[in-house]
């Protein structure tokens, strides 16, 4: 008898005529699809906040964020990775992000990489777990060689360990101190896990860095105010922000940045026209956190 199809490799009824669907139709039932995948990660929010408060205390302690997984789950980790520090000034080495085959399945399949215990020793041991660290395996079914083995030596090495996959019954959940699993159904192309599967992993990674990096006082409000103002786009922000925030003009806050560089520090100075010397010290005083300042 052969074995019981995992969920993410099952057929979907509902989107059984895909083949001879018109462009509108196959648009329509994907979209219908994608409709579940908020409302299945809305069920597991209770595991994502448990996750990120473990986020927080990692770096608390000068602890990292490691993100493991393969094909699709893998590029997710290293696009949320990659955006951590242009969003939220934070040191490359916070958030890391490891891929099954390492940089060439970034852009292209890299033959039986989520098999390979191999590359996940490999990759477990450049990264160095310990126990101060969170380590986050991410993968549709929760079966793949590299991120049960790459969860379970983190475990061994006394990290937290997360899993987030779209699958109940994955393996690797016997490794996982959080199981974050958004229950996304069937997909509308049998199989193809990168569809409602790999946008509700977007999702939760979202969720993780931007509500541990908010945790640690990289917002004001709702406004990203550690932003590096590194082009024309994000220095304009950064105006708009100061501006907003401190209650100046857009040119004094202009000003402002272009002397100091640093979003939080000019809406100190603006705030309580101040110098940057003292605004620098106003908010090391406050540990980086601009509202106990303002």
């Amino acid at each position: 008898m052969a074995d019981k199809l995992i969920l993410t490799e099952r057929r979907n009824p509902d989107t059984e005529n895909l083949d001879v669907m018109s462009s509108l139709e196959i648009a329509q039932a994907m979209n219908n699809e994608d409709k579940k995948v908020a409302l299945a990660v809305e069920k597991v929010l209770p595991q994502i906040a448990q996750a990120i408060d473990a986020i927080v205390n990692a770096f608390h302690s000068g602890g990292r964020l490691a993100y493991f997984g393969a094909g699709t789950s893998g590029r997710l980790g290293v696009l949320d990775a990659s955006e951590c520090p242009p969003t939220f000034g934070a040191n490359p080495d916070m958030v890391q992000a490891y891929i099954a085959g390492g940089e060439k399945a970034i852009r292209q399949a890299v033959e039986n990489a989520e098999d390979s215990i191999e590359f996940a020793q490999q990759d477990i041991k450049t990264f160095a777990p310990t126990e101060h660290d969170v380590v986050v395996a991410i993968s549709a079914c929760g079966n793949p060689n590299y991120c049960i083995e790459a969860l379970r030596l983190a475990h061994l090495a006394g990290a937290k360990t997360v899993d987030v996959s779209s699958n109940p019954e994955a393996k690797i959940q016997k490794f996982a101190d959080i199981f974050i699993n958004p229950v996304v159904g069937e997909e509308a192309l049998t199989g193809s896990s990168r569809l409602k599967s790999g946008t509700a992993q977007k999702m939760v990674l979202n969720m993780l860095t931007t509500g541990a990096f908010v945790r640690l006082g990289k917002a004001y409000k709702n406004y990203m105010i550690d932003v590096q103002l590194n082009n024309k786009k994000l220095f304009d922000r950064g105006c708009r922000f100061v501006s907003e925030i401190s209650n100046v003009s857009y040119e004094q806050a202009a000003l402002l940045l272009s002397q100091c560089k640093n979003v939080k520090t000019a809406c100190v100075m603006a705030a309580k026209n101040c110098s940057q010397q003292q605004a620098e010290q106003l908010l090391q005083k406050a540990h980086g956190i601009l509202r106990k300042v303002l």
